[in-house]
């Protein structure tokens, strides 16, 4: 197998969008040698633990109501063409994703993490959902398979807080500070929300290498 690890955070629309193009090519490839691994990496990491109201975040990231509306014209043509399920009005709360890579990972454990890493995203980006709330994250882990309750104790504790603010940090050093970010077999960097055929092109040529 070939590791893909993919660095991201679960309310980041390139992510999303970084995703479902990839998605499109592993589906177009099935026998595709990818082992997936998902990486942490906060777009806000001193957001309050609470999150904040949607309004007020991108007002204050973006200067304004202009300004964000500006900044985010790309994406959300992008969102509507090819993820139309998405409901960008519908997202009240920009959250603390702490928590959520913390359930990422113990998901890693269960070997469910690419199932939670989906349901997060749909969760955000679709359903509106506040995926910074301890009863919603257990609700979708829940979803996938793992034990609320066990998820909701280990919310309650400082579990793996440390591991998940270390990753991001060393992600950091090393240079990462934008996501998407996907490295190959652990030496190629693949820089944001790459189209459906340059993963296509990446498979294809992994393929013929090991066949040579």
């Amino acid at each position: 197998m070939i590791p893909l690890d993919i660095f991201h955070d679960p309310i980041c629309p390139w992510c999303y969008i970084g995703k479902a193009r990839l998605e499109r090519a592993l589906e177009a490839r099935p026998n595709h040698r990818f082992a997936i691994q998902w990486h942490p990496f906060q777009l806000n990491p001193t957001m309050p633990k609470d999150g904040m109201e949607r309004r007020d975040y991108l007002n204050a990231k973006f200067g304004g109501s202009e300004g964000a509306r500006k900044a985010y014209a790309p994406v959300v043509e992008i969102l509507i063409r090819e993820l139309p399920k998405t409901d960008l009005l519908g997202i009240r709360t920009t959250p603390n994703t702490l928590d959520a890579h913390r359930l990422i990972h113990w998901a890693g454990i269960e070997g469910r993490q690419t199932p939670m890493v989906a349901a997060l995203y749909r969760a955000y980006f679709q359903d509106g959902r506040d995926i910074g709330d301890s009863a919603t994250l257990a609700d979708l882990a829940a979803q996938v398979g793992m034990d609320a309750e066990a998820v909701t104790r280990l919310l309650a504790t400082e579990a793996d807080v440390g591991d998940i603010r270390a990753r991001d940090q060393h992600a950091r050093d090393r240079g990462v500070n934008a996501v998407p970010l996907f490295i190959v077999g652990n030496q190629h960097a693949v820089e944001g929300a790459q189209p459906t055929e340059l993963w296509l092109n990446v498979i294809d040529e992994l393929a013929a290498q090991e066949t040579d």
